[in-house]
């Protein structure tokens, strides 16, 4: 049986995608407020709800809708009050970045067996006057929900992209079965899953297998000048890395059990 994913700040799906090229996972549910990466999600998961607000979803939203038995969230929550290149407000109430409160709010209610987080590397640094206060947050938040952690700093060009792209990304499970003692980012050989980049077109993020391109409507795709899809792009996560993560906990299960 597949790991039902609840994919949360969705954008174009990256996390879906990785996630279900492993043959182990089915998203059941995605919450993305912008209304042109809905539209591509409809176009590659038409039958999969959507919800648009985080902060409107909970899980008597979800169980009404006939959505239980979530195994797994997945967020790349907003990064522009914590990136270099934003106003790095932090993640206090009324920012976006803050808006990992809803992740965490979601985390207790719907108690996943698996939660995969991602946002930039400075999460890891800032603030300057307090270097290490944003990700003690996440930690601190995680392990009060009753969830360990474990977290890699993973470029998307070690998995082949022609671009760095530097990402934190946070693996987090209940704490009564940590006996897993960090068998799921620790053995990740990034060295074996490099060359698996399929294409670096705009067009075309990857070849999920079944010979299926995964690109936007094509009345997105505006030809000359500055694309409107573009930023979906820019947002998007790249999706080997949930990939190689998703196959990781699927090999740490399997040896757990």
């Amino acid at each position: 049986m597949k790991l039902r994913v609840l994919d949360l700040f969705s954008g174009i799906g990256g996390f879906s995608l990785g996630l279900e090229r492993t043959g182990g996972f089915e998203t059941v549910a995605f919450c993305e407020i912008d209304p042109l990466p809905r539209r591509v999600l409809a176009k590659h998961w038409p039958r999969t709800p959507q919800y648009e607000d985080v902060c409107t979803l909970d899980a008597a939203r979800l169980a009404t809708d006939g959505i239980t038995g979530i195994d797994v969230i997945t967020g790349g929550f907003p990064c522009q009050d914590i990136s270099i290149a934003g106003a790095r407000r932090g993640m206090g109430e009324g920012s976006r970045s803050g808006l990992w409160a809803e992740i965490v709010r979601l985390i207790g209610e719907l108690r996943p067996a698996f939660v995969i987080v991602e946002n930039v590397a400075n999460l890891l640094a800032g603030p300057s006057e307090w270097p290490g206060r944003w990700f003690g947050r996440i930690l601190g938040d995680l392990a009060e929900c009753g969830y360990d952690a474990e977290w890699e700093n993973i470029p998307a060009s070690a998995l082949g992209a022609p671009h760095r792209r530097e990402r934190i990304w946070v693996v987090a499970y209940p704490h009564e079965i940590g006996r897993l003692e960090r068998q799921i980012l620790a053995p990740v050989n990034l060295q074996k899953y490099r060359g698996t980049w399929a294409s670096n077109s705009a067009q075309h993020i990857i070849d999920i297998g079944r010979r299926r391109r995964f690109s936007l409507p094509s009345d997105l795709c505006l030809g000359n000048g500055v694309p409107g899809w573009l930023g979906g792009y820019g947002n998007a996560v790249v999706p080997q890395i949930p990939e190689m993560i998703g196959r990781a906990i699927l090999q740490s299960m399997k040896e757990a059990a």
